[in-house]
């Protein structure tokens, strides 16, 4: 489901966003130096499943790892998801702990 459609890194709105049927799932972002604060997930309940938000969040962390910046996830969901996928922790920053 997501593969076909492109992941949108809007710098102006601070949020990567993915546009599926007429329905935008977001996370917000802050960045700051060589680090990038996801801290907020946003998915229409229209869309919504547990395998499009790990799919979702897979995604961006692509993105994130390919530009080399050190995740902090402020929001819950996204800390759960890295709790659950542990080869994500080697982008958490120095002395953050999940």
């Amino acid at each position: 489901m997501i593969e076909e459609h492109e992941l949108i890194d809007n710098d102006f709105l601070r949020q990567f966003e993915l546009k599926i049927d007429d329905q935008l799932a977001k996370i917000e972002y802050s960045l700051q130096e060589r680090k990038i604060f996801l801290t907020k997930l946003i998915i229409p309940e229209e869309i919504f499943t547990e395998t499009f938000q790990n799919n979702f969040i897979k995604v961006v962390f692509e993105n994130i790892e390919e530009r080399n910046l050190s995740v902090v996830p402020t929001s819950p969901e996204i800390a759960k998801f890295i709790r659950k996928n542990r080869q994500y922790r080697s982008m958490l920053p120095v002395g953050v702990r999940i």
